[in-house]
């Protein structure tokens, strides 16, 4: 498979978040503010994924500008 540099990153973040959603849930005992950061902080790789897989330019920008706002609601 081609390197891809934003897939590569937000997949490492997601691997991130995935153990920040254990920490806060498992030290901290926290669900619902970690349920969310699980949601939005993975589905940027996913949205990525989608966006390389795209048919056109137009939904290749649809698809990055929701990984982008998934990003952002994660920050």
């Amino acid at each position: 498979m081609k390197e891809n540099v934003a897939r590569d990153k937000s997949y490492a973040f997601a691997l991130r978040v995935v153990k920040l959603y254990k920490y806060l849930v498992d030290t901290k005992k926290e669900y619902v503010l970690s349920k969310q950061i699980l949601r939005s902080g993975t589905s940027i790789g996913a949205n990525v994924e989608e966006a390389i897989g795209s048919h056109s330019k137009k939904e290749f920008g649809s698809k990055i500008s929701i990984a982008y706002k998934e990003a952002r609601e994660t920050h």
